[in-house]
């Protein structure tokens, strides 16, 4: 693969995480007026619709082996997405946030334990340098272990379904690897979002009757927008986009890439709700940048 085209796909993952940290204040807003499961049975509803025209045509040519790694996919895509959605519900943004990115971590274990591949040295401090500054810049002002210090007291269940949701996103990216590399990319990117909708449809009813979720739905400006943008930016585009170039770099690369969302999640937060940083928070988004560069010097064919 030449230098030109896995930069290129580097890139592309770059927007990707910039388009998925505008979804993190604007879903936290959503859910005061939508339980989880309805706004997530919309979303990926509202989504699949519009990406059925583009993909019914290559069904006819799907056999077992496809459906069983569209299904694969879509359950593991699922599931990381909605422990981190309900899990939102129980926990603060800043936990959240640190505890979904420690994806980074688990991500280069499943890929050495399912692909046999281990990680270049590089990439490996990379993780580390990254993993520095993301709990920089979710550190309360004048107190570099405060992140350490709210999660050892107060860790609730809301955290607990964030850590599942790391550790599955950490699977998912390696296998999102394996599967891209067989199918169709608009095969994978439909798979995802129709399994998503699929089971959140038939959750719903089952854990409204259960007492899990109580059902709730109220049309507000800030619900709309947050479908409207996650329907069209934060799933169509970057699903879609994901699904075609995150195979043309290893799963810790790409994990790498996706750790930096916490610091432009930052950024929305800043543009939509005035949050601003703290000192130890920009401290902390300049070592995340400084991760990202660093995974680039001296690169190899399997970094």
């Amino acid at each position: 693969m030449s230098f030109a085209r896995k930069y290129r796909a580097e890139l592309v993952l770059i927007l990707l995480t910039i388009l998925w940290g505008g979804t993190f204040v604007l879903i936290k807003k959503a859910l005061t007026h939508v339980s989880p499961f309805v706004f997530v049975s919309f979303r990926f509803g509202l989504a699949s619709l519009i990406l059925l025209p583009f993909v019914w045509k290559h069904f006819k040519n799907i056999n077992g082996a496809a459906l069983k790694d569209g299904l694969w996919i879509g359950v593991l895509f699922f599931g990381g997405f909605i422990l981190q959605t309900v899990g939102l519900q129980y926990t603060t943004s800043t936990k959240s946030a640190f505890i979904t990115g420690t994806f980074v971590i688990f991500t280069p274990i499943f890929q050495s334990l399912i692909e046999k591949r281990i990680p270049s040295v590089r990439n490996i401090i990379s993780i580390a340098i990254v993993s520095a500054g993301i709990i920089l810049l979710s550190a309360k002002e004048g107190s570099v272990f405060s992140v350490f210090t709210e999660i050892g007291e107060t860790f609730n269940f809301g955290d607990f379904l964030t850590l599942l949701c790391a550790i599955i996103f950490g699977v998912y990216i390696v296998y999102l690897d394996i599967i891209s590399k067989k199918h169709y990319h608009l095969y994978v990117t439909f798979s995802q979002v129709f399994t998503t909708f699929m089971i959140a449809v038939i959750c719903l009813p089952l854990f409204n009757v259960t007492g899990i979720e109580n059902i709730k739905l109220n049309f507000h400006p800030d619900l709309f927008i947050a479908v409207g943008y996650t329907v069209i930016f934060a799933t169509l585009v970057t699903i879609t986009l994901q699904s075609k170039f995150q195979k043309e770099v290893t799963p810790t690369k790409a994990a790498i890439i996706y750790s930096s969302e916490p610091l432009f999640a930052t950024i929305t937060a800043y543009i939509i709700i005035g949050e601003t940083l703290t000192p130890l928070g920009m401290a902390g988004a300049g070592i995340i940048l400084a991760g990202l560069l660093f995974s680039e010097l001296g690169k190899s064919g399997e970094d």
